[in-house]
């Protein structure tokens, strides 16, 4: 039988996210995502959306990579996913941007680091493999 795109969410994979959903703030996060998760894991993960970020920010493969210590591998593939994937780093990155400090969430804990800004690094659009044309 041929694997399918979907293949992935299985039982063990729907309750994680169910039990993801339940979690009520960022201590309960950090609490079940330190015990899920090994130190590495967490960091890689965090560096993933900071890549996220800093590529919708409009900065270079290789900027990116100088700040954030992503190989241009990681940051292509994630970029590949932020331009095809199923849309979950965008949905955050348009949620992240309307629950600022004055958004509807106003008064719940939010990201921990201002969304990045692209500055006198950024770049002219490019493709996936940061090849400006």
């Amino acid at each position: 039988m041929q694997p399918t795109a979907d293949d992935w969410r299985s039982p063990d994979v729907e309750a994680l996210f169910d039990v993801l959903l339940s979690l009520e703030s960022r201590d309960e996060a950090a609490a079940f995502l330190r015990d899920l998760c090994t130190l590495g894991e967490i960091r890689d993960l965090a560096q993933r959306w900071t890549v996220v970020r800093l590529l919708d920010a409009g900065l270079h493969y290789s900027e990116i990579s100088r700040r954030t210590g992503a190989s241009t591998a990681t940051i292509t593939r994630i970029a590949s996913w932020l331009n095809h994937g199923e849309g979950g780093y965008r949905l955050l990155l348009e949620r992240s941007r309307r629950d600022g400090p004055d958004g509807p969430t106003a008064g719940r804990p939010g990201p921990t680091a201002p969304y990045p800004v692209a500055d006198e690094h950024r770049a002219a659009p490019s493709t996936p493999s940061g090849v400006i044309r």
